[in-house]
């Protein structure tokens, strides 16, 4: 199976020479009130027709307002907090409550995210020294850190949207953000870094990988005529003092581009904050000199949410505090960030892949930086992902299903082939009746390009024949990292053995194990197992291959089997143990993990931090040929998680 995903356009920045708005107001059908339940002007009583707002719809009239961040377990988070105070340390988000691209009310919801950091001692802390925005990422290093409360990070949220169903420069293209700060008078800083790459934080080795390849960014190109060519990275970096003072934008570029090219769409405003090589971030403004921000500092206390706002002291309130709160939005159109007006392409592109937001020491874009929010994915919808029910035509024609195994509720799926039959097209689904290569395009919306593509092969099997009428029924199930098949066959006495075939793309199947047949009776039932720790998918397939006395094979149905995890767990093998053991983890989400290895009396004989992955991940741990035999507890840590398993190990 091959898949090919097009990562598409970006968009996004800011910088303030023009007369900015920076009170309450509403943008794009969106309050930007510096308030997290769209009561305007931080009152209760003020009705709002399409102001909608992070959380809550608005109280007095509704109307066309909706909220946009996904509060489901609101409850259980807030009755967490209540009852134990140790998680109000605890960092988590929630995405949008939507599915990306979803239209409604005259609007285009992209995508959001709600992000909750770390409070006082933050995990995710820049190093005291030179870190700073026109570093390379790649310099950067990170640490645990009490934060001033000017820098401290308490929430920030994100979102996306179009104001409009329609792509096109009319229906423009708005960023709304916010950003709770712990210190709540003075100056503060911060800024909203956009990545074209996926770029990740690991807290064990505190660095970053996956950085752009020019100086640790992407970097924007242009043509002759000043066009976009190629879209990098991107920052907002605002000011406040008592009311927001500034927001400025900036891309990432080589100084040449600042001296010797005159954008299309924008402009630079001659700002350049560089680091060690010829390229940094140059500020840039719209051409048309029309204000392309707008925020406000809550003037009162404002409702913190469904989940209520810890606070750096430990305390737990229901509101930010006055001047804790700060909301802006940012136009993308109008700053000529739109994709509609950037390489010809059409508005359904990717704006960017990654965010990371930061806080800064001083009002200088160079100056150091603090706190920062680890870089996390904004929009993300799943590539489309195939598998065919049948994928082998056993000796004659036949009749296969070949189904979307992820399908998302806006995307449109556009099926074709060149030497097959399509006898039915259900949308998400094909019924097909001849072997072949279907294919299978994306798109996020109508007229929008192809977003991933993927395709499912049926093949015909001359030798592959029905063994007299016999009929193979397989089922499975995943616990804890162990796949459990169990099959049965109808016509067992003209088998010889079974072949246990695995697949993580559906099409293509590699054996995992074999099973002799029992040839002393006709109908028989069997059972193995097979371990997925370590297997870098979402999905997994397996099929029986039986195999007569005269050769012949047949194949079952393929089984399929999800591997999405929905809570942290472990599994130690072998146990007991001689030399080497293997930690399986499965989990719910990339995880920072810390393992602990007591022995008998209490003593703690190792330790490690390291990093999971989502769905299954092996920690390799061995040289244990010097410890003395006997009981060991394993202890693995992970935010509010703690696990724990006994290990016996034996010479």
């Amino acid at each position: 199976m091959k898949k090919i995903v097009l990562i598409l356009l970006m968009a996004k920045c800011a910088y303030v020479g023009y007369s900015q708005v920076i009170t309450p107001t509403v943008q794009g059908k969106f309050g930007i009130d510096a308030d997290a339940q769209s009561n305007m002007f931080v009152t209760t009583s003020s009705s709002c027709n399409d102001c909608d707002d992070w959380f809550f719809k608005q109280v007095p009239n509704g109307n066309n307002s909706m909220f946009v961040i996904d509060t489901t377990g609101a409850g259980a988070i807030l009755a967490g907090y209540q009852s134990n105070a140790a998680t109000r340390n605890i960092p988590f988000y929630r995405k949008m409550g939507y599915p990306s691209f979803y239209q409604t009310n005259q609007r285009t919801l992209i995508d959001a995210v709600f992000v909750r950091d770390y409070h006082d001692h933050d995990q995710t802390a820049f190093t005291a020294g030179s870190n700073k925005n026109g570093d390379s990422p790649e310099d950067w290093t990170g640490e645990s850190s009490n934060m001033l409360s000017k820098n401290d990070i308490l929430d920030v949220f994100l979102h996306l949207r179009r104001e409009g169903p329609n792509y096109n420069p009319t229906d423009q293209l708005w960023l709304f953000g916010a950003v709770a700060i712990e210190g709540t008078n003075g100056s503060r800083w911060f800024d909203f870094e956009l990545y074209q790459t996926d770029i990740f934080y690991t807290r064990s080795t505190s660095g970053f990988t996956g950085f752009g390849p020019d100086a640790g960014h992407t970097a924007w190109k242009f043509d002759a005529a000043g066009n976009v060519t190629q879209v990098g990275d991107m920052i907002f970096a605002a000011s406040y003092s008592g009311g927001l003072e500034s927001i400025e934008a900036r891309i990432w570029v080589d100084e040449a581009e600042l001296l010797n090219t005159i954008p299309a769409t924008f402009d630079w405003t001659g700002t350049f904050g560089g680091g060690k090589t010829q390229y940094g971030y140059a500020g840039i403004q719209p051409k048309n000199g029309d204000p392309f921000y707008f925020g406000v500092e809550n003037a009162a206390p404002t409702w913190g949410g469904p989940w209520w706002v810890p606070r750096a002291n430990g305390g737990l309130v229901q509101s930010y505090a006055t001047g804790q709160f700060m909301e802006f939005g940012i136009n993308l159109t109008v700053l000529g960030l739109d994709p509609v007006s950037l390489m010809g392409k059409t508005p359904c592109g990717i704006p960017f892949s990654k965010v990371m937001v930061k806080t800064r020491s001083s009002e200088s874009f160079t100056s150091e930086l603090k706190d920062f929010i680890a870089p996390f994915d904004l929009f993300l919808p799943p590539s489309v992902d195939v598998a065919a029910d049948i994928p082998v035509f056993c000796g004659s024609s036949g009749v296969s299903t070949i189904s979307v195994t992820n399908p998302y509720s806006t995307s449109i799926y556009n099926w074709t082939t060149t030497d097959g039959s399509i006898a039915v097209n259900n949308g998400t689904s094909i019924t097909v009746d001849q072997p072949g290569t279907y294919k299978v395009t994306q798109v996020l919306e109508n007229d929008c390009p192809a977003y991933a593509i993927d395709s499912a092969t049926i093949v015909y099997d001359p030798a592959c024949s029905v063994l007299g009428n016999n009929r193979i029924t397989v089922t499975g199930s995943l616990n804890n990292g162990l796949v459990n098949l169990d099959w049965s066959v109808t016509s067992n006495k003209s088998i010889k053995n079974f072949t246990i075939e695995r697949s993580t793309d559906g099409v293509h199947y590699t054996a995992a194990g074999e099973q002799h047949a029992d040839p002393k009776l006709t109908y028989s039932a069997y059972k193995a197992t097979d371990e997925v720790f370590g297997v870098r998918s979402s999905r997994i397939y397996y099929r029986i291959k039986a195999t007569g006395y005269n050769g012949e094979v047949q194949y079952s149905k393929a089984v399929e089997l999800s591997l999405t995890v929905n809570a942290l767990s472990m599994k130690l093998t072998p146990n007991p143990v001689k030399n080497t053991l293997f930690i399986n983890i499965a989990s719910q989400a990339d995880k920072d993990v810390q393992v602990f290895i007591y022995d008998i009396t209490g003593n703690l004989v190792r330790s490690t931090n390291t990093h999971v992955q989502k769905g299954f991940s092996t920690i390799k741990m061995n040289d244990f040929d010097t410890w003395a035999k006997g009981m060991y507890t394993v202890k693995v840590v992970s935010g509010s998680d703690v696990l724990v398993e006994r290990m016996l190990l034996t010479k």
